[in-house]
């Protein structure tokens, strides 16, 4: 019996932190543009406004269904008894204190790109000096940052859960799933080439 481990979208999910660094190093970019013209605490409130309490009330809400990848999302109705079980690890009290720190983290982290932001003006200068433009981008690739951080982290809280514990959960039914999901995308009913989820067994299996 395959492991449930072996999901594509899990691995597919924590990959997706590759590319958080490159939006952390945009966001340190549009943070350089412009001379600052407001306090430096209503700055940062502006960019973590943007990019973390959208994801963060989300999280805490109603949770990103993740057997969703670029604009589309498998049918809830489609989903083995295996990812139903899944599901039920994400929408967790643990998952959402995960969140509360991973969203304590990402200020900490915008308050360093605000630090050295100033040394790398001079990448800037190309650009046109608006600063309220600049904080706008600044803000939307730090929600894009925070994306690729919250989604991994409540997928590796999965990964780790042992074998024991998931086969004891009880998989969650369809009119929970369309309640407590935040699901995004065109609905189809698969994601994964079957070529590819056989890979991924194999894999993960061996």
């Amino acid at each position: 019996m395959h492991s449930f481990r072996s999901e594509p979208i899990l691995w597919i999910h924590v990959a997706g932190l590759a590319t958080l660094p490159v939006f952390l190093v945009l966001c340190l970019f549009f943070l350089s543009v412009g001379e600052p013209f407001l306090p430096v605490w209503m700055e940062l409130f502006l960019v973590a406004a943007i990019g973390i309490l959208p994801l963060l009330w989300m999280q805490l809400r109603r949770p990103f269904y993740i057997f969703a990848l670029l604009g589309i999302a498998l049918k809830p109705e489609n989903l083995t008894e295996r990812q139903r079980k899944i599901l039920c690890l994400i929408n967790t009290k643990l998952n959402r204190i995960l969140a509360l720190v991973a969203a304590v983290l990402s200020v900490w982290v915008l308050w360093q790109l605000y630090q050295i932001a100033p040394l790398v003006a001079n990448s800037a200068k190309f650009l046109p000096q608006w600063r309220s433009v600049a904080l706008l981008f600044a803000g939307l690739a730090f929600l894009g940052s925070n994306l690729f951080l919250q989604i991994p982290v409540s997928v590796m809280r999965v990964l780790v859960t042992n074998d024991t514990e998931f086969a004891g959960i009880e998989p969650l039914s369809l009119e929970k799933i369309k309640q407590d999901f935040t699901i995004l995308g065109v609905r189809v009913n698969q994601i994964v080439p079957r070529l590819l989820e056989s890979l991924f067994r194999i894999n993960t299996d061996s």
